[in-house]
């Protein structure tokens, strides 16, 4: 008999070997399409309407797109370093365990108060952790939410409603999560804060309503549960396994380490509102010295802090090679002239519908491509260069840009296949990843839908 070999199942490349593809992809159109430039006032603004081919082909070969890369890295210095600091602040406000410590003790002081209640008060903690310190650690916080799901004998996938869900919307819709698409974009950072903070309010309340029902439904009939074929009644399996106690006393010095990270933001936009001095140099200085009284205050080392800053500044370093490869992506098409053909050739159908609908059209494209790029740092280097030209020539305004940008990013990445964020959460709760799909698309659904109704609206206030 002979041994039939296994299929091998498609696997998305590496996100280095996809920026390669996009280079020579690049290099590839600069020998396909049309040379061709705009006209510019004297600011350095796109002239829409004067837009002229090139007599001549000027082609980027292969030789001359490695000798760009390091141009590329050059120009997006600012953006690297940058994003490395914010790194370093976040990686020590998490290996303080301040927030592990506070939301034990938030579980203790909140379990008597009823399911609604205690729900809704977890799901907004995890909203405003995941729109001000995001980043794929918070898996960390899923053996929370499984312990949360057996103290109230709901479905496992609860654990998931008040974890994943409440801080990716949060990191999806944040106002501090668009610094990075504001760098590369040119846009101050944190512009537009207590905009994007009421966004993030209203998903926010649509997602807990969403839970709250689900969760209102499964207490009628536990066979009502998404996962009632894989686990069976919860009602009765959760009660019977041993619950581990929290924590009844909340440390002070972990409430102090998170009143520190959140103050920081404080004094960023603050700062920002000033309108002096260079808000980049500021928000470096401020993550650094932040991440060093942070870690003074929760009672670390020296070594321990200056080790979990070197562990910060290198989780976030090959994510700032990658936006400097994506300026190196940028730079390839403007060698060869063909940006503004492509920038010409895309606003033709798009200058046909209003700003509002080709604002939108932008957002879905971002969306669909959550599913092979699930880094949102990654996803703003290589398409927000691409973007901002194209909706500069349409009168978009770069605010609203970058927010098409936040809203195709924030939701398609929740049933991403490739974010580990996801993956990882879903194993830490014991769902099965076809399970998750069907509990949380159709509030993507809605997401989408309302978040396309608000970019319109922001769009057409030229906001």
């Amino acid at each position: 008999m002979t041994e039939t070999k296994p299929k091998r199942k498609f696997k998305i490349p590496h996100l280095l070997w996809i920026m390669v593809g996009l280079l020579i992809f690049a290099v590839a159109l600069t020998y396909i399409i049309p040379a061709g430039q705009y006209a510019k006032d004297a600011a350095g603004n796109i002239l829409q309407d004067q837009f002229t081919f090139l007599d001549a082909q000027t082609p980027v070969n292969l030789f001359d797109m490695l000798m760009l890369l390091m141009d590329g890295l050059v120009s997006q210095a600012v953006v690297i370093f940058t994003v490395m600091a914010t790194g370093a602040s976040i990686t020590v406000l998490l290996e303080t365990g301040a927030i592990d410590d506070v939301l034990d003790w938030a579980i203790y002081k909140l379990q008597n108060f009823g399911v609604v209640p205690l729900i809704s008060i977890m799901f907004i903690i995890m909203t405003y952790i995941g729109g001000f310190a995001g980043s794929d650690a918070l898996v960390a916080m899923v053996p929370i939410g499984v312990l949360f799901a057996k103290r109230l004998k709901l479905a496992p996938i609860v654990a998931l409603g008040i974890t994943l869900f409440p801080s990716m919307i949060g990191f999806g819709t944040g106002p501090t999560t668009a610094a990075t698409p504001q760098m590369i974009a040119g846009v101050q950072p944190y512009s537009g804060f207590f905009v994007r903070l009421l966004i993030m309010n209203i998903f926010m309340v649509i997602g807990l309503v969403f839970l709250l029902r689900y969760v209102k439904k499964i207490q009628a009939n536990p066979e009502n549960s998404i996962m009632y074929a894989v686990v069976g009644d919860f009602t009765q399996t959760n009660g019977d396994e041993p619950v581990e106690e929290t924590t009844t006393t909340l440390n002070k010095r972990s409430m102090l380490t998170v009143i520190l990270f959140l103050l920081q933001f404080v004094f960023i936009v603050i700062y920002g509102m000033t309108g002096e001095g260079n808000i980049l140099s500021f928000m470096t200085a401020a993550n650094l010295v932040t991440a060093i009284v942070m870690g003074i205050s929760s009672g670390m080392t020296m070594d321990e802090i200056g080790n979990n800053v070197a562990k910060g500044i290198s989780q976030m370093g090959f994510i700032a090679f990658i936006i400097g490869l994506a300026g190196a992506f940028t730079l390839i098409l403007r060698t060869g002239n063909i940006m503004d053909t492509i920038v010409y050739a895309a606003t033709i159908p798009l200058s046909k519908i209003s700003g509002g609908w080709a604002n939108i059209g932008i957002m879905l494209i971002v969306s669909l491509l959550n599913f092979i790029i699930p880094s949102a740092a990654s996803k703003a280097a290589i398409l927000i260069p691409t973007i901002m030209p194209i909706t500069n020539a349409l009168g978009i305004s770069a605010q609203a840009a970058v927010q098409a940008f936040m809203f195709g990013n924030g939701f398609t990445i929740l049933i991403s296949p490739v974010l580990g964020w996801t993956l990882g959460s879903l194993e830490a709760a014991e769902v099965p990843y076809d399970r998750w799909v069907r509990w949380v698309t159709p509030i993507i659904v809605v997401f989408m839908i309302v978040a396309a109704v608000i970019l319109y609206i922001l769009t057409l206030l030229n906001w």
